[in-house]
Formats: structure tokens, C-alpha cells, sequence
């Protein structure tokens, strides 16, 4: 199960508020950059209303502000703001706390029970090098396992949730008096997790520590490539091997959700209202073939690439 961990990181918003809740275990200083991050953003426009998308990083660096004039002008010409979750869904500790409950197991096994010697084996070395309590994890889930594996990887590298693109226009639209909205719920996210299958969950957590050794170079590499907004490489050398090697999860993952968003996508073009919509989402969920960008040009709106 190579190369699965780190897109599905570029999948959900609740990564933000999950990160929140694990809170972080290392941190190291990191290199600044000096220019802004090209943005991944569109403008989806009909006869009344325009829609800009925005491909968000959910955990960003400071080094990754200001951003480019372009999302400013987004932002500014936009009425309303809308994200994967709400801003008082994904700004509440409950909900990190709610995702830690539904990873608690119920079926009177210990994490050490439910998983391969090997894997076990594995886990309690990275847990011992990175100076995680092996007896705290017995009681969940290995998908909960897995995000706070990875979490804690991507802090070690500098990304702070608390910068994520996603809570840096939650803050701004508070701050002008913008309404702010979500496309789906924490429950929604959480469930697609928790309905994964024993064996895929394992896979997932194995994947991870499999590639905890070379984990911060791929994630400075995803990184990079959304700083330079290169939207081919992003889809190519990540949604696109999940596409193909886990086709089932992919779909649930990315191309189900995307099909969910795409009616209350297009109610917003077509309200009455004439408001300018903002809509900020992890950034695989608008590139390829099956992102949202290609959806709603098949459906004959005008679709501009903002640089």
C-alpha cells in the first residue's frame, strides 16, 4: 500500500482539528521560503455568480505567508466562504475528542492484538524513537493510530495546523463579518475512516510505518508541489496510483465526495442572491480527471485558471 498515506493527508479537513487534538510530539526549525506559494485557485463563473476554488494544505509553515495577491482578491470579491467543515464544527475540541471516541475499540482486543506480529513490531520501534506511550494507543483503532503517526511527522517538519489554508481563511472571514460554511460534517469524515475495513486498516498503519523513515521528504515534496501550484504532478504522482491500486478506496475517498459537493456547488452559481462564493477544500479534491474543477467544466461553465 505505497504512497496512500500521504495523499489521503491532502483529503480531509479534519486533519486540522485532529492534529489539535493530538497535539504535537516533536518539533524541529525548518528553512523559509522567500515568494509566496502560486495558489491553486479557478473561477467557475455563470451568467449570475462567480465561484472561485481554492486548493488548500491543511497544516502550512509560516514561511508560506503572505499569500499571492490572487487569493486576496478571491477572498475580497467573495460574499461567502465555504470549507469541507464548518468553522465552529472544525474550531471545536469536541470534535477532536469525538474522532478519539469512535476510534475506541469495542471488541475487548488490545491494538497489539488486532494487528500482525510484524506490524506490532514495527510500531512499538517507532514509538519507542519518537518517545510515544506504547500503552496509549492499545485501546484504539489502527486508523486513529495511523493519523497520529502522521500528524506527528508532518509537525517534526515545522507544518502547523494552526496555519493551515483552510483556518487562515476561517480567521479571516470572522474577522470581516463573512458568513463561513461546510460542504460536509465531521461525522461524514470521521465515518469513512471508521468503516474502513480491519484489513485495510492495518495496511494503512504498516504503510506508515513503512515509510516513516522517508516520510519528511515526502512530504516536502507534496509540499513544494503545492507551493508551485503544479496540479499535473499532484494528481499524477499521488490521486493517480491511489486511483489505480486502490480503486474502491479512492472512490470514497475523493470521487464520492467530490460527486456530493458538486449539486451544492452548482445551487451557489445559480442563487438568486448573485453572491460571489469562496470555496477552500483539500487540494486533490479539485485536480484530474475526477476533481471538482473537471466536473463542473463537463457541465459547460466557464472555468479560469487565477495565477
Amino acid at each position: 500500500m505505497k504512497k496512500i498515506l500521504v495523499p489521503l493527508l491532502m483529503l480531509f479537513g479534519i486533519n486540522v482539528a485532529f492534529a489539535e487534538a493530538a497535539k504535537p510530539l516533536i518539533t524541529t526549525s525548518v528553512k523559509t521560503s522567500v515568494s509566496p506559494p502560486k495558489p491553486l485557485l479557478w473561477k467557475v463563473s455563470d451568467k449570475d455568480n462567480s465561484l472561485y476554488l481554492l486548493g488548500s494544505f491543511h497544516m502550512l509553515k509560516p514561511s508560506d505567508y503572505p499569500l499571492a495577491k490572487s487569493t486576496d482578491l478571491a477572498f475580497d470579491d467573495a460574499e461567502q466562504l465555504y470549507f469541507e467543515l464548518s468553522p465552529e464544527e472544525m474550531n471545536n475540541p469536541a470534535l477532536g475528542q469525538k474522532m478519539a471516541q469512535a476510534a475506541m475499540r469495542t471488541d475487548g482486543k488490545t491494538l497489539q492484538q488486532s494487528v500482525s506480529a510484524e506490524t506490532w513490531k514495527k510500531f512499538e520501534a517507532y514509538a519507542t524513537s519518537a518517545k510515544m506511550p506504547v500503552a496509549n494507543f492499545q485501546v484504539f483503532e489502527p486508523w486513529f493510530v495511523t493519523l497520529i503517526l502522521s500528524v506527528t511527522e508532518m509537525q517534526k517538519i515545522g507544518l502547523d495546523q494552526k496555519l493551515g489554508l483552510d483556518k487562515h481563511f476561517m480567521d479571516r472571514a470572522e474577522k470581516a463579518g463573512k458568513s463561513a460554511k461546510g460542504l460536509e460534517t465531521g461525522d461524514s469524515q470521521i465515518a469513512i475512516f471508521d468503516n474502513m475495513s480491519a484489513k485495510l486498516q492495518e495496511q494503512f498503519l504498516l504503510d506508515a510505518l513503512d515509510e516513516s523513515a522517508d516520510m519528511k521528504q515526502k512530504i516536502d515534496e507534496l509540499h513544494d508541489t503545492w507551493r508551485k501550484a503544479d496540479d499535473k504532478t499532484l494528481y499524477n504522482k499521488m490521486a493517480s496510483e491511489m486511483r489505480q491500486k486502490y480503486p474502491d478506496l479512492y472512490q470514497s475517498i475523493n470521487v464520492e465526495r467530490n460527486k456530493a459537493w458538486l449539486p451544492k456547488l452548482e445551487k451557489m452559481l445559480k442563487d438568486n442572491d448573485k453572491d460571489d462564493v469562496m470555496v477552500v477544500v483539500g487540494s486533490l479534491h479539485l485536480v484530474g480527471d475526477d476533481g471538482v474543477v473537471k466536473m463542473l467544466q463537463q457541465r459547460g461553465y466557464k472555468i479560469e485558471r487565477m495565477k
